[in-house]
């Protein structure tokens, strides 16, 4: 019975499938990192690790635990997430706006992306520096860091995206005398947004950076700050926890993006394998 019903089904047959090697994969991903865990915790018990270089898993997992029950991890961390998504809500904006200039107008896109591309080509950690110069220890140059790193990527699959638009679909809309505002609403913009959250996935973690790279350079709060007092103090496991916690911000701030991404772009062609 069962091989009648794949056979009248394959379809079904390969997703349970594909759902089955998917399971198998992420239990494997499991086991190893427990694996990797379980080799750091003993080799940092033993001694091969020194605790200053890479404290155990369990010294790490207890300051987490501390910095999590502590009112002043919030306030700093209030104070980087503000940084983040204030740059990266400009930088975006700034991105898919001049994209679409630039996308409409052949002649400004030579002439700009030349000076874009050598723009991104700077090392940004060399701009912290003037940037702290400029707008003081505040908030305000962290943002400005955070706009600069995260501009480049939205702003190259803003082009990308516009530039993709199926040529027999935009004769379609020119036969029809479509107007140029309809044309771009209806075609160009649906067509480019799957590019343009690609790139704002990137941006979202690339402006978390940049508020992080800020701080390093010179502020009096937020996790950057934090995370160079304790490496001063060699409280290296409250490091590593800091690690963590950012880590997981950044998971989370994806998977937001992720999922306005899907909810959004409904009509996206996805991975028949999902």
């Amino acid at each position: 019975m069962k091989a009648t019903l794949e056979k009248a089904d394959p379809v079904q047959s390969k997703s349970g499938f594909i759902r089955k090697i998917f399971k198998k994969e992420a239990l494997l991903s499991i086991a190893l990192l427990v694996l990797l865990l379980a080799a750091w915790e003993i080799l940092s018990r033993i001694g091969v690790l020194h605790p200053l270089i890479l404290p155990a898993p369990t010294v790490v997992f207890s300051a987490t635990l501390e910095l999590l029950a502590s009112s002043f991890l919030y306030l700093h961390l209030g104070v980087t997430l503000y940084e983040t998504i204030a740059g990266f809500f400009i930088g975006s904006f700034l991105a898919i706006i001049l994209g679409i200039v630039v996308s409409s107008n052949p002649t400004l896109y030579k002439v700009l992306n030349p000076f874009i591309v050598v723009f991104q080509a700077i090392p940004k950690i060399a701009l912290a520096p003037i940037f702290v110069t400029w707008f003081g220890f505040g908030p305000t140059a962290k943002i400005v860091m955070a706009i600069t790193i995260c501009f480049f990527p939205t702003f190259v699959n803003t082009v990308v995206g516009l530039k993709s638009v199926d040529e027999e679909s935009r004769l379609l809309f020119q036969s029809l005398v479509a107007k140029k505002k309809d044309t771009f609403f209806k075609l160009s913009l649906p067509t480019a947004l799957p590019f343009i959250f690609a790139g704002l996935k990137s941006s979202l973690t690339f402006a978390l950076i940049g508020a992080i790279v800020g701080e390093f350079v010179g502020a009096n709060e937020g996790i950057g700050m934090l995370l160079d007092t304790f490496n001063f103090q060699l409280e290296m496991g409250k490091v590593y926890a800091l690690i963590v916690i950012l880590s997981i911000i950044a998971l989370l701030l994806y998977l937001l993006i992720e999922w306005l991404d899907k909810k959004l772009i409904f009509w996206a062609d996805r991975d028949n394998n999902n």
